[in-house]
């Protein structure tokens, strides 16, 4: 049988626009942990000599300090070195935070159907935007994500942990993986080609680099899908000295495909950093993806995507489909009509029942949104009964 390729990339979280990612989010779960109902989006642009945040927030958080959260960030994430120009504690930071528009503020806090007439509670909050959002889910890895990306997100995490533990201290915090894997059929049958580039101190030489990330981050992560039949390149363009903003500017919201699945489903178009979950580019894609981990986990299906679309101020979703791609367990019409029937696509319902108003999304802004233990998204908590309701049919 032929293989196919595909080929799916990650950025660690030095990269200029996952630091932006990790500001904006940074600031959200600041003010979220003092008014969970907040409405925040903001957007970020890192810059050689400026960060600047901008964005709109309704809340009572009252006064704070966004320098610090910002800078503690940035700190974090690893900017802190000596032979590193771009430093947390140096850098210049502008915040130009505004009021969010009372037209959306309205629509959002009182949705259509309460307009309308609707007592049910679940029916007061409006999407905060209009548009179509799609979540995925396959057996290609445990976590059921596809492998291209899992992959690549898994050597960028190592990336960055053999920096932080000290094991290769000439590293710094700019870096991007990609991985080819190949196909035979649906199955993942091996990782062909691997691509690491990665900021460095001027200290090291171009082949320690590659003997060291071959052994200490190819070879680390322990997946039986790499081995000695995989080719490694390391920073292909020579030395990669300047990295970061110093290199490259920054902006939130950039990397929407490393954010997700890789390119391998499909994309709305919508950002997620900087965004509370009343913006359901954000929290429905999170739900999305939810809705076919379960399916996918119950059996129903080898592979799921969800789209799931909204009109704004209003909280019943404008549309819900379900593409199982040829590999459902049962009838395809009857499996959308169950995921629809089992599933509340409501604002309020979904962002109760994973309980997003919370400050926790300063995590996600790095390694993927998805494919993460530790995400309430992330549970197959509803696929025994889904299974039951299917059995039902």
């Amino acid at each position: 049988m032929m293989l196919r390729h595909f080929t799916s990339e990650s950025v660690t979280a030095g990269h200029p626009d996952k630091m932006a990612d990790r500001i904006s989010d940074s600031v959200l779960d600041a003010i979220l942990e003092r008014d969970s109902k907040a409405r925040v989006a903001c957007e970020t642009m890192v810059t050689p000599r400026k960060v600047i945040v901008a964005g709109e927030t309704t809340n009572s958080a009252g006064p704070l300090d966004l320098q610090g959260v910002i800078r503690e960030a940035i700190a974090d994430i690893g900017y802190t070195y000596e032979d590193v120009d771009f430093h947390a504690d140096q850098i210049p930071v502008e915040v130009l935070l505004g009021s969010q528009s009372a037209d959306i503020a309205g629509g959002v806090s009182r949705a259509l159907e309460a307009r309308q007439g609707s007592v049910d509670e679940l029916d007061q909050l409006g999407a905060g935007d209009q548009g179509m959002m799609f979540g995925y889910a396959n057996r290609d890895t445990d976590d059921l994500m596809p492998a291209p990306i899992q992959l690549a997100h898994r050597l960028a995490e190592r990336l960055t942990e053999v920096r932080v533990e000290g094991l290769l201290d000439y590293l710094r915090p700019d870096g991007k993986t990609q991985v080819t894997v190949a196909y035979k059929g649906s199955e993942p049958a091996r990782v062909e080609r691997v691509l690491i580039s990665s900021h460095h101190a001027a200290d090291v030489e171009d082949g320690q680099m590659v003997e060291d990330l071959r052994e200490h981050v190819l070879m680390g992560i322990g997946s039986p899908l790499i081995g000695g039949h995989t080719e490694l390149l390391v920073n292909p363009a020579g030395r990669f000295l300047k990295g970061g903003p110093e290199a490259d500017a920054g902006l939130t919201g950039r990397k929407i495909i490393v954010d997700t699945y890789g390119g391998y489903a499909r994309h709305g178009g919508g950002a997620f950093s900087g965004k509370d979950p009343t913006k359901v580019d954000r929290s429905a894609a999170y739900f999305a993806r939810y809705v076919a981990k379960n399916v996918v986990a119950a059996g129903l299906a080898e592979q799921c995507e969800i789209q799931v679309a909204y009109a704004i101020g209003t909280a019943h979703p404008f549309s819900v489909y379900v593409d199982a791609f040829g590999t459902a367990s049962i009838d395809p019409v009857r499996l959308e009509k169950l995921v629809k029937d089992f599933f509340d696509f409501r604002p309020e319902a979904f962002l109760r029942k994973l309980d997003l108003r919370r400050p926790i999304y300063a995590r996600t802004s790095a390694l993927g949104h998805f494919g993460r233990l530790g995400f309430p998204w992330e549970s197959t908590s509803d696929a025994g009964g889904l299974k039951k309701a299917a059995s039902r049919l």
